[in-house]
């Protein structure tokens, strides 16, 4: 029996049916590890996307009304807020260099309306956004700061606050000679269902920072915020965030 043994274990496919088998498990253990890293993402990163928050609302720009009272463009605007966190958790120090908004998608179920995407407002005697010509981008980044401002497109470095706007813009004309108007009545009375408002947009959120290292995920965010047309103003704020995941882009 040893003696069988002994030539057994000197045989050249014995050991090369060694090689194979751990040669195997070794890709079968790296497998694991990408399909884990394709689920989860990274688990420590250095700054978290905390919070999404969301305001719909309603929007009338006034328009030349000829001999009538009152006419106007009306908007849908969705003010969109994202919130970075510093991760406590995470015992590097590191700083943030940008945040990129990019590959803005918008599906729609109704082609109603013109869809664009504006950057805050920089004067800041006026609102956060205002939906003129200047104001409407492709992309958008924010630059690390010692503090947020929104207005200068700053984020702090430490984790903060970004927002941009998606409009659908004039999608739907109203005019009156009522003496007065509701503004938060504008869909409704401009016969806008919520049909011919919904989107279903995606982007890209890149996190760069000083050190070189690059986070990227995909958001994807169904719009308006429901009862926008019966309401006039709606939001949501999202912190089950699980569904976002963030993987290393370089380094």
């Amino acid at each position: 029996m040893k003696k069988i043994l002994k030539e057994l274990l000197n045989k050249k496919y014995f050991h090369l049916s060694i090689i194979l088998i751990i040669i195997i498990s070794l890709f079968f253990i790296l497998g694991l590890m990408v399909l884990r890293y394709n689920v989860e993402g990274e688990t420590n990163m250095p700054f978290n996307l905390s919070k999404i928050s969301v305001i719909s609302s309603v929007e009338g720009k006034d328009i030349d009304s000829g001999a009538n009272k009152w006419a106007f463009d009306v908007n849908q605007n969705n003010d969109i807020f994202l919130y970075i966190e510093k991760n406590n958790g995470y015992t590097g120090n590191e700083v943030i260099k940008t945040i990129n908004i990019t590959n803005i998608q918008i599906s729609k179920k109704v082609d109603k309306g013109e869809k664009v995407i504006y950057k805050p407002e920089v004067d800041p005697a006026k609102a956060m956004f205002n939906n003129i010509e200047q104001n409407k981008v492709d992309s958008i980044e924010y630059n690390g700061a010692m503090e947020s401002n929104i207005k200068n497109m700053q984020v702090s470095n430490q984790g903060g606050l970004i927002a941009f706007r998606y409009s659908n813009s004039k999608i739907a004309q109203y005019i009156s000679n009522d003496n007065e108007i509701n503004h938060s009545n504008l869909l409704k009375s401009a016969n806008v269902t919520e049909d011919d408002l919904k989107v279903h947009m995606d982007f890209d959120m890149i996190i760069k920072l000083e050190s070189g290292k690059k986070y990227l995920a995909n958001i994807y965010l169904d719009l308006p915020i429901q009862n926008v047309v019966e309401e006039g103003t709606t939001s949501f704020e999202n912190t089950n965030l699980d569904n976002f995941i963030f993987k290393r882009v370089n380094n």
